[in-house]
C-alpha cells in the first residue's frame, strides 16, 4: 500500500547544498569574494526557500538550486525535467506526464511554492507552471514548518518567478522538437529611460504547439506574465507580478494494465507503452489561471526592514478521461484477450487562494554575537471545489489493439456529475527565527505557532494548532570544511474522526536530524556536501498492520538516508554530480511506493574558447534503482509486492553562440531506453519519458 504523506503546505530546513555555480559578474567578481563564500549562479534572497540572502554554504540546511541557465543546458521542458539531477530527489516517480509535476523529495511528497507562498492545492486543478517563466528552481529538503506551517516532512520545492531589473535587454526563443514541437517565447526587460532605478518593466510570455509522446495526447500552452516594479521613494520597493496561463492537454497516464507490461499476458502478447487507451472526444485536462502577487520591501533603518509577498490565485480544470477498470489488489483487470471494462472519469475542478506573508527583519548585535533576527505571520485561505462523475467499467476496450468505439458524450457522462463538497481552509502562523554569528560558527533557531481550521460546505468544521521548532549550528572550519548539524519539524492536519477514540485525528508529525559537512575548496570554484539524515513521520493510519489490529494513528514511517552533491567549474568544464541512498519504510515496515534506494547523476559541459569559442559540447548520465509496490490482494489478503528494475539514460547537450544568437541541441533519454517508472499493486504501470530531441534558436537583443 502506498504511503501518502500529504502535498498541502511546505516544509523547511536541513541537509544537503546544492549551488549551480558562475559567472563572477552577478556576485560582482572572485575578487570580493571572502574565505567563506562560493560563486553561485543560483543565490538565496529573502523571498527564496530559506527567507535569507545567507550564502548555501553558510546555512545549516539542506538546498539544492538549478538555474534559468541549467534549464537550457540540460534540456528541460518541464518542472520534472529540471529535478532530476537533485539529490535525494525522485523527479519523476509517475514517468512522463503532462498533468503535473509530481516530484517527490527524500522518499515523501513535496508540494510546490512560488515566491514563498504555496501555489498548488491538489494535482488535478492546476495549470503546470512553466520553467520559462522562471529564473531558478529551489528544494529546501527536510521539515519547514517553522518558516512555511503544516506541510511534508520531506520538503518543499520553492520556483522563482523573473522579475525586472535595471537593465534594458530581451530575447526571443524559437524551439522545435520531437512529437511537433513547436514553441515561441520571448523574455525581454525594459529599465523606462530617465527612471531606470526606480522604474522597471519585464514580459515574459509563451505560446506552445505541441504533440506529445502518447498519441492523442497535445501539450498546447499559452502563458502571459507581465511585472513591473517601482521605487517610488529611497528603501521603498513594490514590485507586481501577473501571470494567466491557458493550457489544452490531455493526460498522458494511461494506467496501463500490469497484465502485458510488468507481467506477460495468457498469449504472449504485450501493451505498447505508449498506447492510448482514452476516450478520442472526450478525455481532456485543460486548465486556467490567473495570479496576482504584491511583493513590498521597505527599509527603516539601516538595521531594521520590513517586507511582504501577498498573492491572489484562482485556477480551474476541466477533466475528463477514460481507462480500464481497476479491479482490486491482486485481480487481472483484462480477460486473456485483452478486453476490459472502460471506465469514463469527469470532474469539473477549481481552487482559489488568497495569502500573504509579512515580516520584519533586524541585524544587531549582542557583544561578539551577531544576529539576523526574522519575525514574520503568515495567513492563507484556500477554496477547492471538486464536481465528479464516475462511471465504472460502462463500455469494453482491448489494451492491445484499442478501438475506439461508442465513446459516450461529454453531456452524457455530466448526467451522472454531483455536487462535490466545497473545501475551505484557513490557516494562521506566527513564527520567529534567529541567525546567530558568533566567530567561525553560524546558528540557528525557530519557534512557528499554527492554526488551521479546515470546513467543509454544509460538512463538519475541524480545528488543528501545532508549535514547531527548529535549530542548526555549523561550522566554518579550515581549508574550507564546514561540518553542521541539525534538527526540525513539520505538522500536516489530517481531517476526520478516529474510529476507535472517536475523537479528532492528531495532525500527522515530522521530525528530522541531519548531520553533514560542505568542502569549498580553497581557491577552487566548487562545492562539495555530504549529509546523512534520520526522519520520523508518526500519527499515521496503519490499515494494512501485518501485527494485526485497526490502527488509527498508531502507524509511523522512517526515512533514513545519505547524500553526497558536488558542483565545479574547472576552467571550461561545469560538473554537476550527486549520489543519494534512501531507506523508507512505511508504518509496515514495507518500502515506500515509486521510491528507488540508490540515485545518481553526472552531468558535464564543456566550453571551449580560441578558435571554438562560443562552442559548448556536454551530456550527463542519470541513473535511478528499482523500486516497490506492495499491498494487500483482493483475493486471499496475502500480501502482494511489484517490482520494476532500475533504468540508467543519457542525456546530451551541444550549444553554439554566435553574435546575438545562440544555437543548442539537448537529447533527453538519447538511447530510447524503454522502462516503467513504478507499477503499482494497485495494478497499473507508467512509462517513463522517450528520447526527444529539441532544438531552440535564441536571439538576445
Amino acid at each position: 500500500m502506498r504511503l501518502s504523506l500529504l502535498a498541502t503546505t511546505a516544509p523547511l530546513a536541513v541537509l544537503t547544498a546544492t549551488p549551480a555555480f558562475a559567472q563572477e559578474a552577478q556576485t560582482g567578481g572572485s575578487d570580493e569574494r571572502d574565505e567563506h563564500t562560493i560563486v553561485v549562479t543560483g543565490a538565496l534572497t529573502d523571498f527564496g526557500a530559506t527567507k535569507s540572502d545567507t550564502p548555501i554554504v553558510e546555512t545549516a540546511r539542506s538546498i539544492s538550486i538549478e538555474t534559468e541557465r541549467d534549464f537550457v543546458i540540460k534540456g528541460s521542458q518541464s518542472l520534472d525535467d529540471v529535478l532530476t539531477y537533485s539529490a535525494g530527489v525522485t523527479a519523476e516517480p509517475f514517468g512522463f506526464s503532462t498533468r503535473g509535476d509530481f516530484a517527490q523529495v527524500r522518499g515523501l511528497d513535496a508540494p510546490e511554492y512560488r515566491d514563498n507562498l504555496q501555489y498548488l492545492f491538489g494535482f488535478y486543478n492546476n495549470t503546470r507552471q512553466d520553467i520559462y517563466t522562471l529564473e531558478q528552481v529551489e528544494v529546501l529538503k527536510g521539515p519547514a514548518s517553522v518558516l512555511y506551517g503544516a506541510g511534508s516532512p520531506g520538503g518543499i520545492i520553492n520556483v522563482v518567478t523573473k522579475r525586472p531589473h535595471g537593465t534594458t535587454e530581451g530575447e526571443v526563443r524559437l524551439d522545435y522538437g520531437s512529437f511537433d514541437r513547436k514553441q515561441i517565447a520571448t523574455d525581454f526587460n525594459i529599465a523606462i529611460p530617465g527612471a531606470e532605478d526606480s522604474a522597471q518593466f519585464r514580459f515574459v510570455g509563451l505560446l506552445r504547439d505541441s504533440d506529445t509522446q502518447i498519441e492523442e495526447v497535445a501539450d498546447d500552452k499559452l502563458v502571459i506574465a507581465p511585472a513591473f516594479t517601482a521605487r517610488p521613494a529611497p528603501g521603498t520597493e513594490i514590485t507586481i507580478l501577473a501571470n494567466y496561463s491557458d493550457q489544452d492537454s490531455d493526460t498522458a497516464h494511461q494506467f496501463l494494465p500490469v497484465t502485458g507490461t510488468l507481467f506477460p499476458s495468457a498469449d504472449g502478447q504485450e501493451i505498447d507503452p505508449y498506447v492510448y487507451h482514452g476516450a478520442p472526444g472526450f478525455n481532456a485536462y485543460n486548465t486556467e489561471s490567473f495570479a496576482l502577487t504584491l511583493i513590498a520591501e521597505q527599509q527603516i533603518s539601516e538595521a531594521i526592514s520590513i517586507e511582504g509577498i501577498g498573492r491572489y490565485l484562482d485556477t480551474q480544470a476541466d477533466y475528463r478521461q477514460a481507462w480500464i477498470a481497476f479491479t482490486g489488489n491482486g485481480v487481472p483487470r483484462i480477460d486473456a484477450d485483452g478486453n476490459g471494462g472502460w471506465t469514463f472519469y469527469l470532474a469539473d475542478n477549481r481552487s482559489e487562494q488568497l495569502a500573504f506573508d509579512v515580516r520584519a527583519r533586524a541585524d544587531f548585535a549582542t557583544g561578539p554575537i551577531e544576529h539576523e533576527l526574522l519575525a514574520g505571520v503568515q495567513h492563507q485561505n484556500v477554496f477547492t471545489d471538486s464536481d465528479t462523475a464516475y462511471l465504472y467499467a460502462y463500455r469494453t476496450l482491448n489494451a492491445f489493439n484499442p478501438q475506439y468505439l461508442d465513446v459516450p458524450t461529454v453531456a452524457e457522462v455530466e448526467q451522472f456529475k454531483g455536487d462535490g463538497p466545497k473545501n475551505y481552509v484557513d490557516s494562521t502562523g506566527f513564527y520567529i527565527s534567529n541567525q546567530m554569528s558568533f566567530g567561525d560558527f553560524v546558528a540557528n533557531a525557530g519557534i512557528r505557532f499554527d492554526d488551521v481550521t479546515n470546513r467543509v460546505q454544509n460538512g463538519s468544521t475541524q480545528k488543528d494548532d501545532a508549535t514547531s521548532l527548529s535549530f542548526g549550528i555549523l561550522w566554518r572550519g579550515p581549508e574550507g570544511i564546514s561540518p553542521y548539524a541539525s534538527y526540525a519539524e513539520s505538522f500536516e492536519p489530517v481531517v476526520g474522526v478516529d474510529t476507535i477514540t472517536n475523537k479528532q485525528l492528531l495532525p500527522q508529525e515530522g521530525r528530522q536530524y541531519e548531520v553533514g559537512v560542505k568542502y569549498q575548496p580553497p581557491g577552487v570554484n566548487a562545492l562539495v556536501t555530504m549529509s546523512a539524515f534520520d526522519i520520523e513521520v508518526s500519527n499515521l493510519p496503519n490499515p494494512n498492520s501485518l501485527v494485526g489490529g485497526n490502527s488509527q494513528q498508531e502507524g509511523v514511517s522512517k526515512v533514513r538516508g545519505v547524500e553526497l552533491e558536488a558542483n565545479a567549474f574547472l576552467g571550461g568544464l561545469r560538473l554537476d554530480g550527486n549520489v543519494s541512498y534512501l531507506d523508507a519504510e512505511d508504518p509496515n515496515d514495507l518500502r515506500l511506493t515509486s521510491i528507488a534506494d540508490w540515485q545518481a547523476s553526472l552531468f558535464a559541459l564543456y566550453s571551449f574558447s580560441g578558435a571554438l569559442e562560443g562552442l559548448s559540447l556536454g551530456g550527463g548520465v542519470r541513473y535511478v534503482g528499482g523500486n516497490e509496490s506492495s499491498g494487500l490482494s483482493a483475493i486471499d489478503g496475502s500480501l502482494l509486492t511489484y517490482r520494476v528494475d532500475g533504468r540508467t539514460v543519457g542525456d546530451l547537450s551541444a550549444g553554439y553562440d554566435f553574435g546575438p544568437f545562440e544555437l543548442r541541441v539537448t537529447a533527453r533519454n538519447v538511447t530510447n531506453e524503454e522502462y516503467y517508472s513504478v507499477c503499482l499493486v494497485r495494478g497499473d504501470c507508467f512509462p517513463g519519458e522517450k528520447r526527444s530531441i529539441n532544438g531552440a534558436l535564441t536571439y538576445k537583443f
